[in-house]
């Protein structure tokens, strides 16, 4: 048996007041809202901090690499010098008394070639303008001296300091005298 106070009588489902059935149909639905929110929010935190650490991983595994990209070209190149840092100290240890002064001229001269020949490997230029158009981008007025022609006017007379160029980059612009045209 039914108890009939237990089940609503027809005249009160039609006696409720519509407000209110609504106003609960709305605080379920904000309620759900807010739970889907939470829940999508936590998502998206969640998220956050993971890229946020293998951002932080991949910057730290970058400037790792960087150093050790670094480190071997510097070993690379410190390797090609040593064959001339060897010859430079047979050289340096030479008995003057009983080498001719021009032997030794020669080994300084062969050391020298041999350094330039291994940086060029590794990407250096020297910068030996003279007798070239004068080019403020890669070589450094220090004087200037009169032209005998017209054709000399902005010509590099004379080359103080070499300059160097490495991979593109200047490093130090040559050092030189140029002629000018005063006729």
């Amino acid at each position: 048996m039914t108890d009939a106070n237990a089940l609503p009588q027809d005249n009160e489902i039609f006696d409720a007041d519509p407000a209110d059935v609504a106003a609960d149909g709305l605080i379920d639905a904000v309620s759900a809202a807010e739970t889907e929110a939470l829940r999508l929010l936590s998502e998206q935190k969640d998220k956050y901090v993971r890229l946020f650490a293998e951002f932080e991983n991949f910057r730290k595994r970058s400037v790792r690499e960087r150093q050790d990209a670094e480190l071997k070209g510097m070993g690379l190149l410190i390797t090609g010098l040593l064959d001339a840092l060897d010859d430079l100290g047979r050289v340096a240890h030479v008995d003057a008394e009983v080498t001719p002064a021009q032997a030794i001229v020669d080994g300084v001269e062969m050391v020298e070639k041999k350094v330039f020949k291994s940086l060029a490997g590794h990407g250096l230029e020297v910068v030996n303008p003279e007798g070239e158009v004068f080019n403020p981008a890669r070589h450094e007025a220090l004087s200037a001296t009169p032209a005998a022609l017209p054709e000399e006017d902005e010509r590099v007379a004379m080359v103080y300091q070499v300059g160097y160029v490495f991979n593109g980059q200047l490093l130090r612009p040559a050092r030189v005298v140029v002629k000018q045209w005063h006729g």
